[in-house]
């Protein structure tokens, strides 16, 4: 059972990174509004947009397969860091009784952090990782 609940984790929190990275690239200006609404602008050009998008997209899909995942699990823990800081107001008071602007929705980038932290956690025991399945008995 934990094997297959590992591998279930790593599949949505890779493809979450996919699924953000495509908007980026298909979506531009909606990332760009992102980008200026959360992150200070960070990354809110036409031109660079789509290029992180794809990077994303390439982290999210190593994630899924569970490749390089010494390297790519810190940098999808970097990215689901920078989210959860973006909202943070939001975990705080998700109801916003005493934040202004605050949205309920942006909660489970909490559990999201968590869950990023756990694929790391248990790294060396997701046995259907294919840097697993590739390493020599």
């Amino acid at each position: 059972m934990k094997n297959w609940t590992l591998l279930f984790l790593r599949i949505s929190l890779g493809w979450l990174l996919v699924i953000w990275g495509a908007d980026k690239i298909f979506n531009v200006e909606h990332g760009i509004a992102v980008a200026n609404t959360f992150y200070f602008g960070f990354l809110a050009s036409e031109t660079l947009l789509p290029i992180a998008g794809a990077g994303q997209i390439l982290l999210g899909l190593a994630v899924v397969l569970g490749l390089f995942r010494r390297w790519v699990y810190p940098v999808q823990l970097i990215l689901n860091t920078a989210s959860l800081v973006a909202v943070a107001t939001s975990i705080i008071d998700p109801w916003g009784w005493f934040i202004d602007g605050t949205n309920a929705l942006f909660y489970p980038s909490l559990i999201i952090l968590a869950a990023s932290l756990l694929v790391m956690g248990f790294r060396d025991e997701d046995r259907l990782a294919l840097d697993k399945l590739r390493q020599p008995a």
